[in-house]
């Protein structure tokens, strides 16, 4: 692995400089050989030593593990200090494409950050992560990555004893809105304006140069955060716990606690079990996106303008940008989930009266994308459909009059962006049960189907059907 560790070139109050905690018995559970051959590593083939390098018994050459600082607005609450109390970032990977990734171990012990937490995880919520991942990158969605998932060989305490693991995560960066807040909330405008210098430099080269390097990147974060939830919300992705510490600024999907994917369609659809207001609903995601890059504006205002009512005035102009710039992202996704490749006024209304129809006859989100090439004659409606969803299948048709393109372009473009695989709550479940019991046959499956997800696979499709009312997962859990 090639290193080049730039964040560990950052003044020390940046992190803390701590190693793994050893574990007793390391142990490969799950290797991600496609990625690291993406990503040009070169690795031992030996597997007890692969297993100490991915649960932190052994340092790889040019490693400089750190622990990084960080803050958060946690369900609207702010916390000034949280930090890795569980990851450790290990270093900066220099891809051989010229990409700099860091890679994290998640899981590895106690950190200055824990907070009295003993900085493990679990099984469950490694294996989770690894799954869903993968399946989201697979799906097209920005979105860090997972190397591979290791066994401690020691119990993780929760509600009862849990056998142990480690995830080691690929990120663009792990720079989050609340590394931000850290340091604006203790005053430190100039670790702000380093980090602002770092995330340009790193993320977004193209700004370097920039008049007002602040507003830049506020510009750049907006439109990714927007373009990440557009995506989201087109597959039917909650995320569960849109904390600001949990917001990447590089706009890739992080931290897979109590997220989850909606089957019967409910517009404030929540899965996670400490969610129990519904701040982070399925449809709350947009608006919530809006208000955790406030909070990131907010770390900026210094830095923006001297003046603060003119930083206020130019911070909010780049705010109010996320909401047109996530409903054309939306748009444009829906557009190609409904198969219409001309654009038209009034294509919005037509999806969210889609949505409106799903919400009315609790229509399972993912087959009811999947199956509408097969509505596409007036003759292919069904008793089984409600009157809200024959309603809404006479509009698209006549919509689709006014179409250039065949039903054969038409048709293709509807099942290459609307998935038949997705990690279904339940099979999730099912798979990380018995993989916590030694049996990964359900895991490699399931893995295997949602890592091609738009493929139609008939010794797989049962792993596309909903549940029944028996096999519903009504709640999701974080694993900290």
């Amino acid at each position: 692995m090639r290193f080049d560790n730039s964040y560990a070139r950052l003044p020390d109050r940046f992190y803390t400089r701590t190693s793994p905690v050893a574990v007793a018995a390391p142990r490969m559970l799950k290797f991600n050989q496609a990625l690291a051959d993406e990503l040009g590593l070169e690795l031992p083939t030996d597997e007890q030593t692969r297993a100490k390098i991915f649960t932190g018994n052994l340092n790889p050459e040019g490693g400089e593990p750190l622990a990084l600082a960080y803050a958060g607005h946690q369900f609207g609450h702010f916390n000034p200090q949280l930090g890795d109390g569980r990851a450790v970032l290990i270093g900066e990977i220099v891809a051989r494409d010229g990409r700099r990734l860091d890679m994290q171990l998640k899981g590895s012990g106690r950190t200055p950050f824990s907070r009295g937490g003993d900085g493990r995880a679990a099984f469950g919520p490694v294996l989770r992560e690894y799954l869903l991942s993968e399946a989201m990158h697979a799906l097209g969605v920005p979105t860090t990555r997972s190397l591979a998932a290791a066994a401690t060989g020691e119990a993780v305490y929760r509600e009862a004893p849990l056998p142990g693991a480690v995830l080691t995560r690929i990120a663009s960066s792990h720079l989050r809105i609340g590394t931000f807040q850290y340091f604006a909330a203790r005053g430190d405008g100039e670790a702000v304006r380093i980090l602002v210098d770092y995330a340009i430099k790193r993320l977004y080269p193209h700004l370097e140069g920039a008049a007002n390097p602040a507003l830049a990147l506020m510009e750049a974060v907006v439109e990714a955060q927007a373009k990440l939830i557009a995506k989201w919300l087109s597959i039917g992705f909650i995320h569960g716990v849109m904390n600001t510490d949990n917001t990447s600024i590089s706009g890739e999907t992080i931290d897979y606690g109590p997220c989850a994917f909606v089957d019967a369609y409910d517009h404030m659809a929540v899965f996670s079990s400490i969610d129990a207001q519904g701040r982070y609903a399925y449809a709350n995601q947009p608006p919530i996106g809006q208000w955790n890059l406030a909070r990131f504006a907010e770390t900026l205002l210094g830095v923006i303008d001297d003046d603060k009512d003119r930083a206020v005035e130019q911070a909010t102009k780049r705010l109010e940008a996320f909401m047109p710039a996530f409903h054309a992202h939306w748009t444009r996704l829906m557009r190609a989930k409904l198969g219409l490749l001309v654009e038209e006024e009034g294509d919005t209304q037509l999806a969210n009266d889609l949505f409106n129809a799903m919400h009315a006859s609790k229509a399972d989100f993912t087959l009811t994308f999947r199956t509408l090439p097969a509505h596409m004659e007036a003759d292919a409606s069904s008793e089984e459909d409600s009157p809200e969803m024959s309603a809404w299948l006479a509009a698209w048709r006549a919509r689709h009059e006014r179409e250039r393109q065949s039903p054969e372009a038409r048709r293709a473009l509807m099942e290459s962006v609307n998935p038949i695989f997705i990690p279904r709550n339940h099979r999730v479940e099912q798979a990380l049960e018995l993989a916590t019991r030694g049996d990964f046959t359900a895991f490699d499956r399931l893995l295997s189907a949602v890592s091609r997800p738009f493929d139609v696979r008939a010794d797989m499709i049962e792993l596309a059907q909903g549940p029944r009312p028996d096999e519903r997962v009504l709640q999701t859990f974080c694993g900290t």
